[in-house]
């Protein structure tokens, strides 16, 4: 009897072990089925800055409540992208300022085909010639355009009775007339690699957007070739003439070479400088401090006029998604809202014009661009030519010959020399490795991995309790791969991420985590799931609905929070989000503010870091 006993109860306990074990690996299965979901479901765009995570993003996820868009702010680099291409990390749809065909080369395999899409369709054949491959094929399209050209101080001109420039020889003679009365006639801010790249291919836009310029330009960009291409014999050799008489003409010198921004608006505003390069924002800026400005373009010294332009980014789509019928349809949906009109709208800043590259965007210039309305209509807006060569080189090139150490032919032929110069970044040390890579895609039971890993181990850095840092901290590449100094770097998110370290009561930690969550006046408020902030050293519920979100419970070592724990806290932000999430009251202050970008940098540079484990963060219901 005690035997039959025993051994229904050894029975009994084997089948209860037995369904314990299916239970949990049913479990196991199935949240590994829901993440699985949520990743297809997912189209992940990311965003070279994180202005446009502020306006622009929260704008194309409104329009699209049915696609879930993960916003990440990455790189304003496209050797970024490069860096996740070969490591398998590449996004579904990217975005890109700083950008050249040369330099996208490497992605050219890796990304669709656009050609035919209604969306290039819609690109002016003037502007998408800059885009097209050898072959035919494009795979990335411009959005709105930032115009650059001259910011001119009316007033100053009519006070000395000074006609306002129409050419290039009337521009040079306004620049004499202001010199004779101890006025700068012209200067800019040649600290900046941009500002020396745009003036040299400003000044001949025309000549660069000739048969034989185009021609040049398809050569040095296209995807195909295997070999460094350099400058030319036929157009370039002007370009270093005409740069090398525009310095003669305004007598920039020496001096002009450590002119930032600051120093030349503040000529500009005390009246000491008539005119400099810059945007039509400034235009603006200065007219509402009460000066008369207007916007001139570039005077080609053939006659024509033009006006430098940027495309505010560059967006092209992943070709992994043309595997997936269902998702490849959800990425061209947010790539229309992208191009749209009104997203494109919330790219520019306030006072500047929307400058379509686009036939279905119309032309609705303000005041501040009306003195180049001709020249926008005739289509007279350059793209310029921007890969990482040439904004190094020309900032080497043109430096030197405003110090007057390079003729134009010596200019010529340095600039060459150096585009035709191996790559040496193979040769860049090691500093980081990760064993393995994480999912940067926000599951609804435990957040993301790979932003998890860096709140982990950015917070064993700052030595603290908990660190609350918003979504757009981190650009989600933590990937099995070798990691130089510079995509090291690039784990944190580019655009002043500060950090801000606090001793605080349990209560004023729920209020901190609040305001994260749940967004707060002035600050960012969350606008879907892939918004909300991240957590190391606590674990957070939230509740959503109806696309906002509620902090209903945290919990530290796996206990409630009390509100009169004590703990340490680091907070990152960047700076302006900083102020309205965490006020400076919060808590007692444990260091000065800092730039985690500096931190994670020193953190890495020894080649001993290690990254932490991810954890399960959140929990949204």
């Amino acid at each position: 009897m005690y035997k039959r006993t025993l051994r229904r109860l050894i029975s009994m306990l084997a089948a209860l072990a037995m369904g314990l074990f299916l239970l949990t690996g049913c479990g196991a299965k199935n949240a590994e089925q829901v993440q699985e979901q949520e990743d297809a479901q997912t189209i992940q765009v990311y965003l070279w800055s994180t202005s446009l995570y502020e306006t622009y993003a929260p704008y194309v996820q409104s329009q699209l409540p049915d696609v879930n868009i993960e916003f990440i702010v990455g790189n304003n680099d496209l050797d970024f992208y490069k860096f996740l291409q070969e490591n398998g990390g590449l996004p579904d749809i990217i975005t890109c300022c700083r950008f050249s065909l040369h330099d996208a080369a490497p992605l050219k395999d890796s990304l669709m085909n656009l050609a035919m899409t209604n969306e290039a369709g819609a690109v002016y054949n003037a502007y998408l010639n800059s885009f097209k491959n050898e072959d035919g094929s494009v795979n990335w399209l411009p959005v709105c355009a930032d115009a650059h050209g001259f910011v001119v101080n009316r007033s100053l001109f009519e006070q000395y009775d000074i006609p306002l420039p129409t050419d290039y020889a009337s521009f040079v003679s306004a620049c004499q007339a202001f010199e004779a009365l101890g006025i700068r006639g012209f200067t800019a801010d040649y600290t900046y690699d941009y500002t020396c790249m745009e003036t040299l291919q400003g000044l001949s836009a025309a000549e660069l957007t000739t048969t034989e310029g185009r021609k040049w330009r398809t050569a040095y960009s296209d995807p195909a070739s295997t070999t460094r291409v350099g400058l030319d014999d036929t157009v370039w050799p002007g370009a270093f003439e005409r740069m090398a008489q525009f310095i003669q003409n305004t007598h920039l010198t020496a001096d002009d070479l450590v002119l930032n921004y600051d120093d030349v608006t503040g000529m500009f505003r005390n009246g000491e400088v008539a005119m400099y390069f810059g945007t039509s924002a400034g235009v603006k800026m200065f007219r509402d401090e009460g000066i008369d400005t207007i916007f001139l373009p570039f005077f080609s010294q053939n006659g024509e006029k033009w006006i430098m332009t940027t495309p505010y980014f560059q967006v092209a789509l992943n070709r992994d998604l043309e595997q997936d019928a269902a998702r490849r349809e959800k990425a061209m949906k947010v790539l229309n809202v992208m191009l749209s009109e009104e997203a494109q709208n919330r790219i520019i800043s306030d006072g500047q014009d929307m400058l379509s590259y686009s036939q279905n965007v119309p032309l609705r210039l303000t005041e501040y661009l009306k003195d180049v309305r001709s020249v926008v209509e005739e289509n007279h807006m350059y793209i310029r030519i921007a890969s990482n060569d040439f904004f190094a080189v020309s900032k080497d090139v043109v430096s030197k010959m405003i110090a007057g150490e390079y003729t134009a032919p010596q200019a010529y032929q340095a600039f060459n020399s150096q585009l035709l110069a191996e790559d040496g970044s193979a040769d860049e040390e090691i500093v980081l490795t990760s064993g393995q890579s994480y999912s940067n895609v926000f599951h609804a039971t435990g957040g993301s991995a790979s932003s998890s890993v860096m709140a982990n181990t950015l917070r064993g850095v700052y030595g603290t309790d908990v660190l609350i840092a918003t979504a757009n901290s981190f650009t989600g590449s933590v990937l099995q791969a070798d990691y130089t100094q510079k995509m090291a770097a690039s784990m944190i998110m580019p655009n002043s991420l500060m950090s801000r370290q606090r001793t605080m009561t349990g209560a004023e930690l729920k209020a901190a985590v609040r305001a994260f969550v749940e967004g707060c006046e002035g600050g960012f408020v969350p606008f879907n799931r892939g918004s909300l902030p991240v957590v190391s050293g606590i674990a957070v519920e939230v509740k959503e609905a109806s696309g906002s979100y509620t902090l209903t419970g945290i919990t530290r070592n796996g206990q409630p929070l009390k509100d009169d724990d004590t703990v340490t806290v680091t907070c990152l932000a960047t700076e302006k989000q900083m102020e309205a999430l965490l006020a400076s009251g919060s808590g007692t202050p444990l260091a000065e503010d800092t730039w985690v970008k500096d931190r994670w940098r020193d953190h890495v540079s020894g080649g001993g870091a290690a990254l932490a484990e991810p954890e399960n963060y959140i929990t949204l219901r």
